[in-house]
């Protein structure tokens, strides 16, 4: 039984330090109980099927994140209909998901 104690507790100890490792955008998520955050950007591609937009942003100082290019899920598909490819749009995130999404 001590052995599998053990072994649970190396595996949580594990799994945190791979998880402190940034490799990708999910490294600047924010956390889960984060109010929603205002960003700026320029839409570069809009995905109805996969219910995403893709957005060159400008910094979000409230989240830490510097300016990127990166996809976005939708809280509602029909946000995506608010822009297309070139426009400069103001959007809502709740984490990673966009709840808002206007022109200008």
């Amino acid at each position: 039984m001590k052995l599998i104690a053990a072994a649970a507790v190396a595996a949580f100890a594990l799994a945190g330090t791979a998880v402190a490792q940034p490799h990708d955008h999910a490294a600047h998520a924010a956390p889960a109980a984060a109010a929603a955050v205002t960003g700026v950007g320029v839409v570069k591609a809009v995905d109805a099927r996969a219910g995403t937009v893709t957005i060159a942003h400008e910094p979000i100082k409230a989240l830490g994140w510097p300016a990127m290019t990166m996809p976005f899920k939708v809280s509602d598909p029909a946000l995506l209909k608010a822009a297309a490819v070139g426009d400069k749009v103001t959007f809502q995130l709740n984490g990673q998901q966009i709840v808002a999404l206007k022109k200008g």
